[in-house]
C-alpha cells in the first residue's frame, strides 16, 4: 500500500499550480483541466477542487502564479543590472518567455470571462532604472534625458507587444511582409528601441 504523502496547504496549493502552469505551457489552456492536474500531482480531483473551489477559480490562480513567477524573474533580473548597466535584454527574455508559456493565452481566456486585472506597478522597479540609466547617460553628455513617461511608454509598449505574441505575433508580421522567422529579430527591435532610449 502506497503511503501518503502529507502537504501542507500552502506546499499543496504550490504543486498544483506548478503542475497546471505545466500543462498550460504543453496545451494551452484547454489543458488546464482539473483530473490532469489532480493526475499530474498525484492527488484526487477533489483535492484541487478543496485549494481552488472551481475550474475557473484554479485558471485565475494559475493567472495570479504566472504574475508571482514573473515577479520574482524581473527581480533577479534587476539584480543583475549593475550601477550604470540596466540593460533591458534580460526584461524582453524574461517577459517573453513568461508569456510563450500559456499566459498570453490564459489571460486572454479569462478576459473573455469577465476578469479584469484590477493590479498596479508591475514594471515600476524597471521604469525607475531605466529612467535612471536615462538620465545618468544624458548627465555626461549634451542631450535631455528623456521623461519617466516617455520610458514608461516604452516598457508599457514593449509589454503590451510581447503579452500579444504568442496571439498575434505572426499575424502582425505577416501583415507587413515580414517572414515566419522574423520573431526574434522583432525580440532583439525591442531591445535596441529600449536602449537606444535608456542612451538617451
Amino acid at each position: 500500500m502506497a503511503t501518503r504523502v502529507r502537504r501542507t496547504p500552502d506546499e499543496a496549493k504550490r504543486q498544483i499550480l506548478e503542475a497546471a502552469a505545466k500543462l498550460l505551457a504543453a496545451g494551452g489552456p484547454a489543458a488546464v483541466q482539473v483530473r490532469a492536474v489532480a493526475a499530474e500531482v498525484g492527488v484526487s480531483d477533489a483535492a484541487v477542487n478543496h485549494h481552488f473551489g472551481t475550474r475557473e477559480r484554479l485558471l485565475s490562480a494559475l493567472l495570479r502564479f504566472g504574475g508571482t513567477t514573473l515577479k520574482s524573474e524581473l527581480h533577479t533580473a534587476l539584480a543583475g543590472w549593475t550601477e550604470g548597466a540596466a540593460d533591458p535584454a534580460e526584461l524582453v527574455r524574461v517577459l517573453a518567455a513568461l508569456y510563450a508559456g500559456g499566459f498570453a493565452e490564459l489571460a486572454l481566456a479569462l478576459r473573455q470571462l469577465g476578469w479584469r486585472d484590477t493590479g498596479s506597478g508591475l514594471l515600476d522597479e524597471v521604469v525607475d532604472r531605466l529612467h535612471a540609466q536615462a538620465r545618468a547617460n544624458c548627465a555626461t553628455t549634451a542631450r535631455t534625458a528623456p521623461t519617466r513617461e516617455a520610458v514608461q511608454l516604452a516598457v508599457a509598449a514593449t509589454h503590451q507587444a510581447l503579452a500579444t505574441e504568442p496571439l498575434f505575433g505572426d499575424e502582425f508580421r505577416r501583415s507587413v511582409g515580414l517572414d515566419a522567422d522574423a520573431r526574434d529579430r522583432m525580440l532583439a527591435w525591442w531591445v535596441e528601441t529600449l536602449r537606444t532610449l535608456v542612451a538617451g
